[in-house]
């Protein structure tokens, strides 16, 4: 089928549309680029053999979409389309109120007013909030920490709000928890920031010289290490998950919700090694106190996703670990 895939150049969407493609669909792609480039493009033809549709623009843009549902032969949506940072949603919920829920509400009318009724759409861990316990399951409280959490939280409620009211809407949900690494020919990963947020991209910038050492916030957790334990998942597992997803949203309606993760976790010293065993590059480090609101442990519990989808994860952190640097080392000699 052809698949529009909103946000389809960014670091998770780029590598979907390349599984979905490799899966025998055909892939349209939205991105607005503030977040990715252009170039995506042809490193998802390269590795694929095959040029994706692509249109720039903004999801929230009624006429865009107009125009592709009237060019394109759409028959499902992934939807990746929104802003992404948690610490700059604190900073500016207004504006991540209305790009992301107002982006998702015109997509959704849209895709009603061509009669595409099936969506799966890309939301997070992070509607959990603080979990109270591990591994978490799809039915733990959904108590989101900052706006960008709860954006997902509600563009979850419009969904199965609307699946209630019209039987013929199909909206599967994807709740994935740390998507790391990058398609094993390098050509497309996650580019390293200049201030990254989470683990990998900070180990990717000490080993690749940006950045002189790694800070490592809290050492005394309740941990086999002491430091923090989280469920990092291979983003091409990641996007393996949301072609089994897809065929679940073919196969049914109604909306219905999935933890996307590999069930265990790990440490941030464990991968820390893990990425200078699997490379041969030293990361050196530094240990500081503990930041507040940080968890001890947060992992997924994957076991409907395998029982329902028939998807589990496979890669392993050495894996994750030599796919991110492979990739880390063509962008930066560019």
């Amino acid at each position: 089928m052809t698949v529009l895939v909103t946000g389809g150049l960014g670091y998770i969407g780029s590598h979907t549309c390349v599984a979905l493609m490799e899966a025998g669909h055909r892939v349209v792609i939205l991105d607005n680029l503030c977040n990715t480039s252009a170039a995506v493009a042809g490193g998802i033809q390269e590795i694929t053999g095959t040029e994706p549709a692509t249109y720039t623009g903004d999801v929230a843009d009624r006429d865009m979409l107009r125009k592709i549902f009237s060019e394109q032969e759409i028959s499902a949506v992934v939807h990746f389309a929104a802003l992404k940072s948690a610490p700059g949603s604190v900073e500016e919920p207004l504006r991540y109120y209305r790009n992301n829920l107002a982006g998702s509400l015109t997509l959704i009318e849209e895709m009603d007013r061509a009669g595409v009724r099936r969506m799966v759409f890309s939301s997070s861990a992070c509607v959990y909030g603080i979990s109270g316990s591990e591994p978490i399951p799809e039915d733990a409280p959904l108590t989101p920490e900052n706006p960008y959490g709860w954006t997902k939280a509600m563009t979850e409620q419009i969904l199965r709000d609307l699946c209630r009211a019209d039987g013929r809407w199909s909206a599967v949900l994807l709740r994935y928890f740390n998507p790391v690494g990058a398609h094993k020919s390098g050509l497309i990963g996650e580019v390293p920031g200049d201030r990254p947020g989470n683990l990998m991209p900070r180990i990717v910038r000490v080993a690749a010289g940006l950045d002189e050492k790694i800070t490592v916030t809290g050492t005394d957790y309740p941990t086999p290490d002491g430091t923090g334990v989280r469920d990092y998942i291979h983003v091409v597992d990641l996007a393996e998950g949301h072609t089994a997803a897809l065929d679940y949203a073919c196969a049914h309606t109604g909306a219905e919700v999935f933890n996307l993760g590999r069930g265990r976790g790990v440490s941030v010293l464990e991968l820390i090694d893990g990425f200078e065993k699997a490379t041969g590059v030293p990361v050196p480090r530094v240990n500081m106190p503990r930041r507040p609101g940080d968890l001890a442990m947060y992992f997924a519990d994957p076991a409907k996703a395998k029982r329902v989808l028939g998807w589990e994860a496979r890669r392993s952190v050495e894996e994750m670990c030599a796919d991110s640097w492979r990739f880390a080392k063509r962008w930066l000699s560019q």
